[in-house]
C-alpha cells in the first residue's frame, strides 16, 4: 500500500465516527489474517527484518523494536495481522477479569489540527475469558506478545488486587510478558493506584502467581520526582520494566480537547518524551524501558532509544500516517545507526547516559 492510496482510505474513514472507522480497520485486519498469501505479501512489504534492530528480551526475539501499544487491540483479535503491518510485537488489552462496556458513546475523538486522538473508552474489552480463548488459538504464532490487564470500573479500589490477581492466573503461561495497567485516566480512581503501597503489594502478589515478566505502565501527568519514586518502588519490587507513558490529561495543550479522555499522539509528544528522558536518567541498565507517546518518526523513535528505551509504540500516529509509518521509522533507524557508527542497536539504547 503506498502512502497515497492509505491517504485516500484515510479520507474515507475520516468521514466516518472513529469508533466505527476503527471497527472497520479490525475487521479487516481479521479478514486478512484468514488469508495467508495476503499475510505473507504484506509482511513483506512492511516488515523489516535486520540484524542491527534484533533483540533478545524476555528470552523471546524481537525482530525489530517497534511495536503496538494497547488499547488497539483490546481483544486480541488481531495479533495474526500485526507482522503485516511491520510491528516488531504487539500489545493486546487492557483486558479486565470480567466483560465490560465502556463508557457512554460518544468517547472516542479526532483531533485533526494536532494529530492527536483523545479516548475515554473505558476498557471496553470482552472479559479474560473470550482473551484466553484468542489466545489459545495462537499454537505456534512465533511472535512477541504483551498483555495489558486492568481491574473492572465496578471494582472498588480496596478490591482492586483482587482483580488483578485473577488476571494473573488466567494468564499465566500466556504472552511474553504483562503490563499492569493503573494509569489510565478513563476508570474512576484507577490512577490512584499509582501509589508505593499498592506497587509494593501489587509486584508481590505476581511473584507468587507467575515467573512471567511483569511490567509497570505509568501516566505522563506526574513530576519527574514522583514518577521516577514510583518506577523505583515498582523495580525495587520486582518489575521487569516501565512503559512510559499512557494518554494524558493535560487538556491545556490544545483548545480542541473535550475536557475528559486522554490524549494521545502527536500532542503528548514533548510531555511523553520528557518524562521518559528524566526515567531514563535514572533508571537506564537497571531495568527494561519502553518507551510510547506521539512517535511519529524514525527520528523520535531514536530520541527515545538514546534515552533509554529498549523498544518502543506506535498508535495513534499510525491513523494519521498509515501502515508505512512502521517501516519508514525501522528503515529510517537502520540508517541513523550506520550514520553514528554503531553496528547494533544496542549500542544506541541509552547513550545519552554511556
Amino acid at each position: 500500500m503506498s502512502l497515497l492510496s492509505y491517504q485516500t482510505i484515510k479520507k474515507i474513514l475520516f468521514k466516518l465516527d472513529p469508533e466505527t472507522a476503527h471497527t472497520l480497520a479490525g475487521l479487516g485486519l481479521r479478514a486478512e489474517a484468514l488469508c495467508p498469501p495476503v499475510l505473507n505479501y504484506f509482511k513483506k512489504q512492511f516488515f523489516i527484518n535486520d540484524p542491527m534492530l534484533s533483540q533478545e528480551i524476555f528470552g523471546r526475539t524481537f525482530q525489530n523494536p517497534v511495536g503496538l501499544g494497547a488499547g488497539f487491540d483490546k481483544n486480541g483479535q488481531y495479533i495474526t495481522a500485526m507482522p503485516t503491518l511491520g510491528f516488531g510485537f504487539t500489545e493486546i488489552g487492557t483486558v479486565t477479569p470480567e466483560p465490560q462496556d465502556g463508557n457512554p458513546k460518544p468517547r472516542l475523538f479526532r483531533l485533526i489540527e494536532d494529530q492527536s486522538v483523545q479516548n475515554a473508552m473505558g476498557f471496553n474489552n470482552k472479559g479474560k475469558a473470550y482473551m484466553k480463548a484468542q489466545l489459545d488459538k495462537l499454537y505456534f504464532f512465533n511472535y512477541p506478545i504483551g498483555i495489558n490487564i486492568g481491574k473492572n470500573k465496578t471494582t472498588a479500589e480496596e478490591h482492586a488486587l483482587k482483580d488483578y490477581e485473577v488476571l494473573f492466573e488466567t494468564f499465566k503461561g500466556y504472552g511474553d510478558y504483562i503490563v499492569i495497567n493503573i494509569s489510565s485516566p478513563n476508570t474512576p480512581g484507577l490512577r490512584d493506584l499509582q501509589n508505593e503501597q499498592f506497587i509494593q503489594d501489587i509486584f508481590a502478589m505476581a511473584k507468587r502467581i507467575t515467573n512471567q515478566p511483569v511490567l509497570l505502565k505509568i501516566a505522563p501527568d506526574m513530576t519527574p520526582e514522583a514518577a521516577i519514586a514510583l518506577c523505583n518502588t515498582a523495580v525495587e519490587a520486582g518489575a521487569a520494566g516501565i512503559i512510559a507513558t499512557n494518554t494524558t490529561i493535560d487538556y491545556s495543550l490544545t483548545p480542541h480537547a473535550k475536557d475528559f479522555g486522554g490524549i494521545s499522539g502527536a500532542l503528548l509528544t514533548q510531555k511523553s518524551y520528557e518524562l521518559f528522558k528524566a526515567i531514563g536518567k535514572e533508571l537506564y541498565g537497571k531495568t527494561l524501558l519502553i518507551s510510547v507517546g506521539g512517535i511519529d518518526s524514525a527520528e523520535e523513535a531514536y530520541r527515545r532509544i538514546k534515552a533509554g528505551a529498549s523498544l518502543v509504540q506506535v498508535y495513534s500516529m499510525l491513523i494519521y500516517k498509515g501502515p508505512t509509518l512502521i517501516k519508514e521509522i525501522n528503515e529510517g533507524l537502520i540508517d541513523m545507526l550506520k550514520k553514528d557508527g554503531y553496528s547494533h542497536i544496542s549500542e544506541a539504547i541509552g547513550a545519552d547516559w554511556k
